[in-house]
This record gives structure tokens, C-alpha cells and sequence, in this order.
């Protein structure tokens, strides 16, 4: 689309790409379109472009942005755990007009990837849990107190760290959802890792990113093989009760 490399997207003409977009999206026959614009009041206008689009083509809002500072995107500086709750906080207070009933709020997506760090790597398992809980009762008070309905624990991470940070304990605090974003070079052996999650976590799983080809999971593939893999998988997963979205 030529307006992704000729216009910038504070030019209103950008406003065509972001309809295209989100049009083939609902074409695909979604329920959400994934919108990871950040959290900070600067980027607001540009995220209330995509949600304007996103309720033209009755698709509700997966929000997974994160607080520019957690891995110091656009030169924003580091922020603690604490600033990123508040910040969040903020977000949601001040954009009550973003939100539908139906939505779905990702505070922190990978949140491994920044604040202090991965906990596989910076013995802090426990930090890491205890942040994720205490920002999702939080974050789950402030849409109440706005009255929407939108569900908010959809902390996506990556696989690795859903078996190491999802244990049974952790995973009923964050009401029962685990959400991978994984990668994997079968479908079965795809569905056989989210399986393997589940019953170790005791939650259901929605699969927050994956996709092929990935050339060094997957090869090259041409997009025949990538359709033949996609609808491979999307009939096997029915099969799997576990997977819920």
C-alpha cells in the first residue's frame, strides 16, 4: 500500500491504510483486531484512528500496548513497576471513550521484555508474579469503576516463560487465562506445547501470536504451504477444549 512508505501517518491520508487494514481483517471473519499502539496520552490520537476504524467494521479492540518507558521505546526513559501501574491507570482513566464491552486489555504484552527484566534471567520469579497479579487486580478495578466490561488478563508472554512464571497458583490470580505468544514448526507440535501449558497451569489458553513462516522454525514457505499449515491448524485446534481462542 503506497501510503505506508510515501505519507506519514500524522497525515490524514494515512486514515485509507489504517481502513484497508482493518477491513481485510473482518473480512477474515475476526472478533478483534490486535491494536499495539502505545499507552501514553502522546500516542492517544493516533490510537484513536485505529479504534475509530475498528468500530466501522464491528470489531471489538484487543489493546496490546504497553507504557513507552517499560522497554524504553521512543526514547522514553526506564520506568519502575510501580510508574508502569500508575501509568496504565492513567491510560484507562483518561480514554474511557476508547472502550467497549467485549474488549480485550493487555497492560504489559511480553512484559518479560523490559522493567527489570526476564525472570530466566534475573532470579526474580516471584517479583515477576506478584507484578502481574497486583497490576491485573488494579487494572480489573479500573474498568469496573468506569463500568466497562472488558477483560483484562491477558497477559501474553513467551512460552518459555508461561512454564516457568504460570504455575497453578498464579494462573487461578489471573482468573484461569494463560496467553503464549509461541512459535512452533507443526501445528501438532503447536497444539501439543499448549496443551502441555495448560495442564501444567491449570488454565485455558488463548494464543496471542504465532504465525508461519518463521525461516529459521519453519523454511521457506510459499503461501500455499503457509495456507495448508494455517488450516491444518485451525481444524486440529478444535479438537483441543483447552484452546479457547
Amino acid at each position: 500500500f503506497p501510503y505506508t512508505n510515501a505519507l506519514p501517518i500524522s497525515d490524514p491520508a494515512f486514515d485509507a491504510f489504517i481502513d484497508m487494514s482493518v477491513k481485510n481483517i473482518a473480512s477474515a471473519g475476526a472478533t478483534h483486531v490486535a491494536i499495539g499502539t502505545p499507552y501514553d496520552q502522546e500516542f492517544t490520537p493516533f490510537l484513536e484512528r485505529w479504534v475509530k476504524a475498528a468500530r466501522k467494521h464491528k470489531l471489538k479492540v484487543w489493546f496490546r500496548g504497553n507504557m513507552s518507558g517499560w522497554e524504553e521505546w521512543f526514547g522514553y526513559q526506564k520506568i519502575s513497576r510501580e510508574q508502569h501501574t500508575s501509568g496504565v491507570l492513567t491510560f484507562i482513566e483518561l480514554n474511557k471513550h476508547l472502550f467497549e464491552n467485549g474488549d480485550l486489555f493487555t497492560s504489559c504484552p511480553e512484559c518479560e521484555n523490559g522493567g527489570p527484566g526476564d525472570p530466566r534471567f534475573n532470579n526474580d520469579v516471584a517479583g515477576h508474579r506478584a507484578f502481574l497479579i497486583h497490576e491485573y487486580t488494579e487494572v480489573k478495578k479500573a474498568f469496573k469503576k468506569i463500568k466497562k466490561n472488558v477483560q483484562s488478563n491477558t497477559y501474553s508472554m513467551n512460552g518459555d516463560v508461561t512454564k516457568l512464571i504460570m504455575d497453578p497458583e498464579t494462573t487461578i490470580k489471573l482468573d484461569g487465562l494463560i496467553v503464549p505468544d509461541h512459535y512452533s514448526k507443526t501445528p501438532e507440535k503447536t497444539l501439543a506445547e499448549l496443551r502441555d501449558y495448560a495442564q501444567k497451569s491449570g488454565g485455558k489458553v488463548i494464543l496471542g501470536e504465532f504465525g508461519i513462516p518463521i525461516p529459521d522454525i519453519h523454511g521457506t514457505y510459499n503461501e500455499d504451504d503457509q495456507a495448508a499449515w494455517l488450516s491444518s491448524f485451525y481444524t486440529q485446534a478444535l479438537d483441543y477444549p483447552e484452546v479457547i481462542g
